[in-house]
């Protein structure tokens, strides 16, 4: 029993001192002149940005597949036409 009170109280002392330091680095991101809060904000805006270009690429992309959709229909109505024209031709010989 005395060994696991120990063992809590280390446990205890430990996490105080992870939630000192979880306290003063959320200190830290709040001032703007920090090395860590400039970081944190640099990459909440490189974060940003990425997320944007995600959406732009995205609907790009859907901008693309109902393009190659239309142009896939359009191959499929010519190579018909073509077949048409074939035995059409065919025929006249």
């Amino acid at each position: 029993v005395a060994a696991l009170q120990d063992e809590k109280n280390s446990l205890m002392s430990e996490n105080e001192i992870m939630n000192d330091r979880l306290e003063q680095l959320d200190d830290s991101l709040d001032d703007p002149n920090t090395v860590a809060a400039k970081k944190y904000f640099n990459a909440q805006l490189q974060l940003e940005q990425l997320q944007e270009e995600n959406f732009r690429l995205e609907a790009a992309k859907d901008d693309y597949r109902v393009h190659c959709e239309d142009l896939e229909k359009q191959l499929i109505e010519l190579q018909h036409r073509n077949n048409e024209l074939t035995s059409l031709a065919e025929e006249s010989r």
